[in-house]
């Protein structure tokens, strides 16, 4: 196992933007919610800029561009104009997600195995454009390798199947979640995870020494509708850390 390995926390804003475009309004801003969230300890912010626009706007990305002292984080699908826009805009990383417009959220991880060829060319330009890539993957070990073949420097374990798990279910999806991240880290790769995360359930996820990053948003939007995005950002990195910390302490 990688030990001492720092954890981050990426603040996800959509749904900041889902609320000011539900009466398509300007507020709340997104780019002010981000500012919030690094005050409140965040190592980045994540935005998904969706082909229908649901939420984030090409606007939000280039104010989040100019105004965040961290990073932005952009996930998109690998289509052509999203990847011409990210390699006009140059975000520090990209991670390409599936999308389906009928969708509430992403509902699993983007199939990298039998698609290399379509992705390899999408990896190549946004690494050539300075941007990192991180393909979004279930915790699957054939998804791990392929991913390893085409050249993303990270990947971002999708999470949801731990965090829907009955309490039957939660430790052997959690143990998918920790292998793959094993595989990873033995295969070169940055690993990342994030979806379906919350204060009940992050801290089994943060305790995995090969993560590097939690990237979670619904849960701290809904957490700061009562306390405000910079205390709910302060609470769940504390949840992260803290569970990293003990983590480190038993493995000693």
């Amino acid at each position: 196992m990688v030990r001492g390995r720092r954890l981050g926390l990426g603040v996800n804003v959509d749904h900041v933007a889902t609320i000011r475009q539900a009466r398509l309004t300007d507020y709340p801003d997104p780019v002010a919610a981000a500012l919030a969230a690094e005050r409140g300890g965040a190592s980045g912010i994540t935005i998904h800029l969706r082909e229908d626009r649901r939420h984030i706007q090409d606007r939000d990305v280039e104010g989040l561009l100019a105004a965040v002292s961290t990073k932005v984080n952009l996930e998109m699908a690998a289509t052509p104009d999203i990847v011409e826009l990210a390699c006009r805009l140059r975000p520090a990383d990209c991670c390409l997600v599936p999308e389906k417009r009928q969708e509430l959220t992403t509902e699993g991880g983007l199939s990298v195995a039998g698609n290399e060829a379509r992705l390899e060319p999408v990896i190549a330009r946004l690494d050539a454009a300075g941007i990192r890539t991180s393909l979004f993957i279930d915790p699957d070990q054939a998804e791990v390798e392929a991913a390893a073949s085409v050249g993303a420097p990270v990947v971002e374990l999708h999470t949801g199947s731990y965090a829907e798990a009955g309490t039957a279910r939660s430790q052997a999806e959690l143990e998918r979640v920790a292998n793959a991240a094993t595989l990873a880290a033995t295969r070169g790769l940055a690993v990342n995870g994030g979806h379906g995360l919350t204060l009940d359930n992050v801290g089994r996820v943060a305790a995995i020494a090969e993560m590097e990053e939690l990237n979670i948003g619904h849960s701290i939007v809904a957490r700061a509708l009562m306390v405000g995005i910079e205390e709910a950002t302060r609470e769940m990195l504390a949840a992260c850390l803290s569970a990293r910390g003990s983590a480190a302490a038993g493995a000693l």
